[in-house]
């Protein structure tokens, strides 16, 4: 790293090719201590997958990093900013530069393919500029994910995998720096998962996104990282791209890979 790629915000040292950056988190509920200092960083451009059982603070983590959740301790660095100290104001405008592909989709049933989708264009007009006319923008989105037709269905008229993508279509939409996915491929079939993992490579290559992507998919894990995390007892127990891992003699490692 050279001097050009720092720059100093108060007294923190920010790297511009830092998009995420976890330091000594700890979160605990009563006598739970889920995250007992765990650290990770995520660098623009890159798809860092993180890997946990059920119940391991996977989606803690995120919660502490859109500020939803405030840690017992710890560093929270997103796009260049401390959570931290974040007003509600600041914390709103940096979540439009997160997208968000939630587990169950989350899609309004009330609305339409089309309305789902100019939701969160709403409360952000500001970033198009004078242009008004949400409709390019939607279909854009909606041909990224090969469902241009659905324009004006209802949720309910959607199969899960087509809900997953066009919940994808709307999490990428505001053209955000990073998407976050909690388990994308949950609940599909294995060719319905497989889409949506390439869908998520296309969209990376596309628009130069960089991606933390929360799953227990292996196979998932193995086509879509650059490097993964292992969370095992709260903290950062193993980090590597997926061959690293695999090759691991450790047999807490080996547990992720079904050796």
């Amino acid at each position: 790293m050279n001097l050009e790629q720092e720059r100093i915000v108060g007294k923190t040292k920010v790297d511009d090719d830092v998009v995420i950056k976890i330091e000594d988190l700890h979160v605990s509920f009563g006598d739970n201590h889920v995250l007992k200092g765990f650290n990770m960083v995520l660098k623009k451009g890159e798809n860092l997958v993180v890997m946990g059982k059920s119940g391991s603070g996977k989606s803690v983590l995120i919660k502490c990093m859109v500020g939803l959740l405030t840690p017992d301790r710890g560093y929270v660095e997103v796009l260049g900013k401390d959570i931290g100290t974040l007003d509600q104001h600041a914390l709103d405008e940096l979540r439009s530069h997160i997208g968000f592909l939630f587990q169950g989709s989350a899609l309004y049933d009330s609305m339409t393919v089309r309305e789902n989708l100019e939701f969160p264009m709403r409360r952000h007009r500001n970033r198009f500029g004078a242009d008004q006319d949400t409709l390019p923008y939607v279909m854009e989105a909606l041909e990224n994910v090969g469902l241009a037709h659905t324009l004006d269905l209802m949720p309910a008229e959607l199969s899960g995998g087509m809900k997953r993508r066009v919940a994808l279509a709307r999490a990428i939409i505001l053209r955000p720096k990073l998407i976050m996915y909690d388990e994308p491929t949950s609940g599909l079939d294995p060719i319905t998962a497989k889409e949506i993992i390439e869908l998520m490579r296309n969209i990376q290559k596309k628009y130069g996104t960089s991606a933390l992507i929360i799953t227990h998919d292996v196979d998932c894990a193995r086509v879509v990282s650059e490097r993964m995390i292992l969370l095992v007892d709260g903290t950062n127990y193993a980090e590597g791209t997926y061959g690293e891992l695999l090759a691991s003699s450790n047999p807490m490692v080996n547990a992720f890979f079904k050796k």
